[in-house]
């Protein structure tokens, strides 16, 4: 099935992604990693380029440390989109409606290379945790996906992503109702022995060890181990989620806004751990909606914004808005605190001379979350009825 048609959800898992024998998604002609044209000869597929011969290749800027073992990155996805099959809300009843796919992401593409930390920036609730289901191979009954993904070297598909689940690829979800509340917490980082036998038995011992070292990193102690969830407080469960996602030492760690909840030191050493692991070799994709914590640790940063990465740049570059190619990027720059969140002439625009209108569709510029409009937008002060409206509903 060719990677640029879309199953309808109902049809397995819904994902149509490129794998063995599937066709390659359009791509710009002559880019690095096109896909080859019909009949062209001596050009070659996406997984037989030396990536390391560009500077600047499949839409990103490299960092200094940026490396492409044995000749690709850890990571790439391509052209991914994410569509949702729903009812149509504007119909008059929901018996009759019609249903429309809505689609989320579109025409996604960023790269994780070997030793790296990349860092996903955007507007909470824009779509950022679809992008890590899509890499772990989650699916809901009702999307459909299409676009290419790699893993080292490899083409995956949604069976392929869902063997590598927590073997090659692990995940911090954002949620700490991810726990299972039916089995205490240490079983849980643990998880199921492998083997039969004596080895079972070794392995058990193993993974028993290898828990007890992350709870002493991170400040659990060992009888939290037969806790169940609702036992917890919300650092703690994050903390387990953590242990959880390194337990099974990982090639790509896919982490979620892995730090709310904790304090700052625990915060630190959590971040310390990605970092370490990236340095050891491995990968880490770090979703946030915080560009300050993604620029301490980060050595790329990927700028998302209206359901797909606009700019997939170096964190050097934000030493200059100059440096940064997308107005998006530059109004982030504008908004970090030691620029007096100012946001600059060059970020009010789209590249297209829309100007202040420009933000009207992804956030207020220079702000990460914030809506362009709205009761109390640009240009609506907040009036008396508003605040009246608050005391009687805080929430």
């Amino acid at each position: 099935m060719s990677a640029d048609e879309m199953r309808k959800p109902g049809g397995g898992s819904g994902a149509v992604l490129g794998g063995p024998g599937a066709a390659p998604s359009s791509a710009e002609p002559g880019a690095a990693g096109a896909a080859p044209a019909a009949g062209d000869p001596g050009t070659a597929p996406h997984e037989a380029l030396d990536h390391g011969a560009s500077a600047v290749h499949h839409h990103h800027s490299h960092a200094p440390g940026s490396r492409h073992g044995h000749g690709h990155h850890l990571l790439q996805v391509e052209g991914l989109t994410v569509a949702f099959r729903m009812y149509d809300d504007a119909a008059g009843s929901f018996l009759t409606a019609p249903q429309r796919d809505v689609e989320v992401i579109h025409d996604l593409s960023i790269s994780v290379h070997e030793g790296e930390v990349v860092a996903v920036v955007g507007a909470s609730g824009s779509g950022k945790s679809l992008l890590a289901d899509a890499v772990m191979g989650l699916f809901e009954p009702n999307a459909s996906v299409r676009g290419r993904i790699w893993f080292d070297g490899e083409p995956q598909d949604a069976a392929s992503l869902a063997a590598l689940r927590g073997r090659g690829i692990s995940l911090v979800p954002q949620s700490t109702a991810s726990l299972d509340p039916l089995m205490p917490v240490g079983r849980q980082v643990e998880g199921a022995p492998r083997g039969r036998g004596a080895a079972r038995r070794a392995d058990a011992r193993r993974r028993a060890a290898r828990r007890a070292e992350l709870f002493e990193r991170y400040g659990l102690a060992p009888e939290v181990a037969r806790l169940y969830p609702h036992e917890l407080s919300g650092g703690m469960a994050r903390r387990v989620l953590l242990c959880c996602a390194l337990m099974d030492e990982p090639r790509l760690i896919v982490a979620d806004e892995p730090t709310p909840g904790l304090d700052l030191p625990l915060a630190v050493r959590a971040l310390a751990d990605l970092r370490a692991f990236a340095d050891a070799g491995g990968g880490v994709m770090l979703i946030t909606h915080d560009i300050e914590l993604a620029l301490a640790v980060a050595d790329r940063v990927a700028v998302f914004r209206d359901g797909t990465v606009v700019e997939e740049t170096a964190v050097a570059s934000f030493a200059d808005p100059a440096l940064l190619a997308h107005p998006f990027s530059r109004a982030l720059w504008h908004a970090l605190p030691e620029h007096d969140f100012a946001a600059g002439d060059d970020a009010l625009t789209d590249g297209e001379g829309a100007g202040p209108a420009a933000a009207a569709d992804g956030g207020l510029p220079g702000a990460v979350g914030a809506p362009a409009d709205g009761p109390w937008g640009a240009g609506a002060p907040l009036t008396e009825a508003d605040v009246e409206a608050d005391e009687e509903d805080p929430c």
